[in-house]
């Protein structure tokens, strides 16, 4: 008897749709090899961002989720507990908390992890900064050129199209607690009240101002004076965004030059102390200045808001935002030098 494919039906048919659905099956892994092998369970895994030490004196509550309650940030956890250090995939060290020395830093760095140098002062206030070379992976300052840039504050798209200037019943004021002769904005000061008077307020001239009290008082004034402690790129302090612009006075800035300042605010929201030819230009231009005119540096308010930065978590949450876009495997060789550059 000869043998008939006939004679058994379908059997071509089956040993070919096999074929196919196994084809299909391998294919679904070639197409997507995440799937089933393990690496979206890592993937979800939240990003470990241990503090070393805290910023500030004081320490709020880090709760795993603290930046997604607070700031939307998904997938990151903040903490405090040094025992968590090999869990964790950033290290996050304060200059302010750093002693000369490595006695206070971890032992060890385990593969991958990255550690990071944090500041917010300026160059001519930061000390000893020799001895952490090749140390740390990524800076996070004020400087628009830092792995994860952290200013004092920003303007924020604001649609309410309206303008609000306090009522006025001085003409310039100035907060100083650490005043020092030898500093750029002593000597500024001290020529330009040859000119007008300036209300002084701060722990420099016995005159604090209470947390509450400190916006109201400088709101009252037409003009405060922005001056920075030391002149430096991109270091343009709360003494803008908050004491000036959020108090709704016309800011007076000492600090880097213009174009650097109107990377961050409008050209006509401030005056630059170099824009005059002398301080008793400056002073002239300030004591004659007409209510039109005066009105004109306050047209941002029309576009924008002041966001202040002044919670340390939302400044570390940050870190997560950046992490998948920051270089790995970079060690600063000299932060002095890239910090005074």
């Amino acid at each position: 008897l000869r043998w008939s494919p006939w004679g058994r039906p379908g059997v071509k048919a089956l040993v070919t749709a096999g074929v196919f659905v196994t084809t299909l099956w391998n294919l679904r892994f070639f197409l997507n090899p995440s799937k089933g092998s393990g690496e979206d369970s890592k993937h979800r895994e939240p990003l470990v961002i241990l503090v070393w030490e805290w910023p500030s004196k004081q320490v709020p509550s880090v709760s795993r989720d603290v930046c997604h309650e607070l700031y939307s940030i998904t997938g990151c956890q903040l903490t405090t507990e040094r025992q968590l250090l090999h869990q964790a995939n950033v290290v996050v060290f304060p200059h302010s908390r750093l002693q000369p020395g490595r006695d206070k830093l971890p032992k060890e760095r385990l593969p991958g992890q990255n550690w990071v140098w944090v500041s917010l002062e300026s160059p001519s206030n930061t000390r000893a900064l020799a001895a952490w070379n090749k140390t740390f992976n990524w800076v996070m300052t004020y400087r628009q050129d830092s792995d994860i840039f952290i200013p004092y504050g920003k303007l924020v798209p604001n649609r309410s199209a309206t303008v609000n200037i306090p009522a006025k019943t001085n003409l310039v004021s100035w907060v100083i607690s650490n005043y020092h002769r030898t500093q750029k904005r002593a000597e500024v000061y001290k020529n330009l009240s040859r000119y007008l008077h300036v209300n002084i307020y701060g722990k420099a001239n016995n005159k604090p101002l209470c947390k509450d009290c400190l916006l109201s008082t400088i709101s009252k004034s037409k003009f405060y004076l922005a001056f920075e402690n030391s002149i430096h790129r991109d270091y343009i302090t709360e003494k803008l965004w908050r004491n000036s612009l959020l108090a709704g006075t016309v800011p007076v800035v000492l600090g880097p030059p213009r174009a650097n300042y109107e990377q961050f605010v409008p050209a006509d929201s401030f005056i630059h102390v170099n824009d005059f030819g002398s301080l008793e230009e400056l002073a002239t231009f300030l004591k004659t200045m007409n209510s039109s005119r005066y009105q004109q540096f306050f047209a941002w308010q029309r576009r924008f808001s002041v966001k202040l930065y002044t919670d340390w978590r939302e400044r570390i949450c940050a870190i997560c935002t950046a992490y998948p876009h920051l270089p790995h495997g970079h060690l600063y060789p000299d932060l002095q030098s890239w910090f005074n550059s």
